[in-house]
């Protein structure tokens, strides 16, 4: 079965932690570029659109090879925008405006740099088979939890009884690297995650690098350069 899978890439002009991070160098590219390069590596990913209401975004993003055929209304490019509408708008506007449906979205952020076009096509190869919803990206996390109470004192929040580690059972902690679901998650059910319906793709830790903060840009920068990039 053939799949219009498109790759929405959102990229706003404004970021709080990083000022004009989306088009700030990474390893000697804007770091809009790496999320682009990437979806035009993968033959099954048809189109590859940027959203943005940037002009200087934009005009990278067309750069590198990507649609940008609309400009993100400003009302969908605040501080509290959530991701679920600007792919809605996204979805929407191809299906108003060229009567195209897309089957699977490929949501790719520019603050994940080094994920690579392996772990793009295992995510694709799980919502192919029809037995997910919602794909996402996650790791292992055998730590172990406490939290602090409104007296002050701290108690241990997970695992409610401490085993040894061979008896322990893992949490599973989204890297912020691949959120990928179906048309029916994102406009019939109204949500990127179907909770009912999901799968996890498990990356090992530090595989990818989120970069929010100047740390992580560092951190992040230093392992493209140890070759955590391809």
């Amino acid at each position: 079965m053939s799949f219009n899978i498109v790759a929405i890439i959102p990229a706003r002009g404004e970021s709080k932690s990083i000022p004009r991070k989306n088009i700030c160098s990474f390893a000697g590219k804007p770091l809009i570029a790496y999320p682009i390069e990437l979806a035009k590596s993968i033959k099954r990913i048809n189109r590859v659109i940027v959203s943005s209401e940037d002009s200087e975004i934009i005009e990278i993003a067309k750069k590198y090879g990507a649609e940008v055929p609309f400009v993100r209304p400003k009302e969908l490019a605040e501080d509290k925008t959530a991701t679920k509408p600007v792919l809605q708008h996204c979805v929407k506007y191809l299906e108003k405006n060229e009567n195209y449906k897309i089957d699977i979205i490929v949501l790719l952020v520019p603050t994940c740099p080094l994920l690579t076009a392996d772990r793009v096509n295992e995510a694709l190869d799980l919502l192919e088979s029809g037995k997910y919803g919602t794909v996402i990206s996650v790791e292992k996390d055998l730590g172990r939890y406490w939290k602090q109470n409104i007296d002050g004192k701290y108690k241990m929040f997970y695992p409610k009884v401490r085993v040894n580690r061979q008896y322990y059972k893992p949490l599973y902690k989204e890297n912020g690297a691949i959120y990928f679901c179906t048309y029916e998650t994102l406009m019939g059910k109204d949500k990127i995650i179907d909770t009912e319906n999901l799968g996890f793709l498990i990356m090992k830790p530090g595989e990818v690098i989120d970069i929010d903060f100047p740390n992580d840009w560092k951190k992040a920068e230093k392992k493209s350069k140890l070759g955590g990039y391809k």
